[in-house]
């Protein structure tokens, strides 16, 4: 429910007090009055008004002198001086010690209305811009990077050192190590933090579909083109755009994105229009790019060019220390999402997920606490809440590809293997998921 405005009234005369006490009321402000300066001070010493009207002239402490203390209370409080021997010089002085506006006894009912009116517009932006900077500030915190490992703590000071910067970011992991969460730490603290961030998911896409999902087409461009479209690059100006799982694109991907990094024109498929865009990029890859380049399949040059800066984001096996504040924020996040009583974990319990590889890193971490609550029925998380049984992948396998292969599998046989809730259980697309089963050549 929306907070009511408040109005506090300063003045000696009764009349000009339950008179205007009537009609902030009826017109459905908090409204309270006092019949002097001294009492107005008590008053608030106690409670806040977004808006104070005050008499100029009164007994003891006049309205000049009230105007000065409450801005010592309350900056923010917008204050109208009351008078019935209005002079230049009087509405001068008030302006300059900080009153909103001054109005003129006895009061004209229109001139008033529209003075609170204007007071409560100021007051609604103030708000609104308070809300804004909160915003900002939260996005400025990143709270989803989360740990006090020197590891984690080397990311952070990383990101803090290039995000004010406009050069190309490499984030380099393992598979749900938290590489997008990186790349929007650097978005949210950058220059450009009030423009959009747009995301790309390469891997997902085939070469035709990611040169038009980048560039945009045009209507007719081709079969199913039924409409102008805006591509990622035109919809990142003035901000950054996210390319996830860069070492996927083809060689002429390769060919028009360092064009396209290279002088920040391009042009929509079909199209003759050449348009410009002022983006950002960061990138992300779980692969070796250096051995790529190495092996010819991916361009010396365009690794350059993305590769001013480069973060490696740490498996969840090398921040142990971080698994506690991490099932602490996965537990107080799915319960408030699901409207559940926040829950804890027993000791045994973290114990085991702290003594656990994690192949699947962050993301398989996220998976089994939101699993947990659901399956869990008391006021903590136990053992036999976590999918630690017959299922489990095998602790003694060394190879970190052997861990994933294993993962997938234990994820694919869990749902019978359906390919979407497998997907979306592993957080990654259809796509992503057929070539890892292809890679490891897992079968039913």
């Amino acid at each position: 429910m929306e907070k009511k405005i408040s109005i506090l009234i300063v003045d000696d005369e009764e009349s000009v007090r339950e008179s205007l006490n009537l009609w902030f009321t009826e017109d459905g402000f908090r409204v309270e009055c006092a019949e002097n300066a001294k009492q107005a001070l008590s008053i608030l010493e106690s409670d806040v008004f977004d808006i104070i009207l005050t008499d100029l002239k009164m007994p003891g402490m006049d309205g000049l002198e009230l105007l000065q203390r409450i801005k010592t209370l309350n900056k923010d409080s917008i204050i109208i001086v009351m008078t019935a021997f209005a002079t230049v010089d009087t509405a001068v002085r008030a302006l300059k010690e900080g009153a909103f506006d001054y109005v003129t006894k006895p009061f004209d009912p229109d001139d008033l209305s529209h003075l609170i009116r204007n007071a409560t517009k100021q007051i609604s932006l103030a708000q609104e811009n308070e809300t804004l900077k909160k915003r900002v500030d939260s996005l400025e915190s990143v709270e989803d990077l989360i740990g006090k490992s020197e590891a984690i703590k080397l990311v952070l000071k990383e990101v803090e050192s290039v995000a004010p910067t406009n050069s190309s970011v490499i984030i380099t992991g393992e598979s749900g190590t938290g590489k997008e969460l990186v790349a929007r730490a650097i978005h949210a603290n950058s220059l450009r933090k009030f423009y959009p961030l747009v995301s790309v998911h390469c891997g997902a896409l085939t070469e035709s579909l990611l040169e038009s999902e980048l560039f945009g087409h045009e209507k007719g461009a081709f079969t199913g083109a039924l409409y102008n479209r805006k591509g990622r690059f035109e919809m990142a100006d003035s901000g950054t755009i996210f390319l996830d799982e860069i070492a996927t694109i083809s060689q002429k991907m390769q060919v028009e994105l360092l064009r396209v990094l290279e002088t920040k024109k391009f042009m929509r498929v079909g199209g003759n229009k050449e348009i410009s865009s002022d983006f950002r990029v960061i990138c992300a890859t779980n692969r070796d790019l250096k051995g790529m380049v190495e092996k010819g399949t991916f361009r010396e040059d365009l690794y350059y060019r993305l590769n001013v800066m480069n973060i490696h984001v740490p498996p969840l096996r090398e921040r142990i220390e971080d698994i506690p504040l991490l099932v602490d924020y996965f537990i107080k996040k799915y319960c408030t999402s699901m409207n559940k009583p926040l829950i804890t974990i027993e000791p045994a319990a973290l114990k085991r997920i702290t003594g656990y590889q994690f192949p699947g890193n962050i993301r398989e971490l996220e998976n089994m606490i939101e699993r947990a609550i659901v399956v869990g029925s008391g006021k903590k998380i136990v053992l036999k809440d976590l999918p630690f049984g017959k299922d489990t992948i095998d602790s003694s396998v060394e190879s970190l590809d052997d861990f994933e292969k294993a993962f997938i599998l234990q994820i694919l046989n869990k749902y019978s293997w359906n390919i979407s809730r497998t997907a979306h259980a592993l957080k990654v697309d259809r796509v992503t998921l057929y070539n890892k089963i292809k890679k490891y050549g897992l079968k039913a």
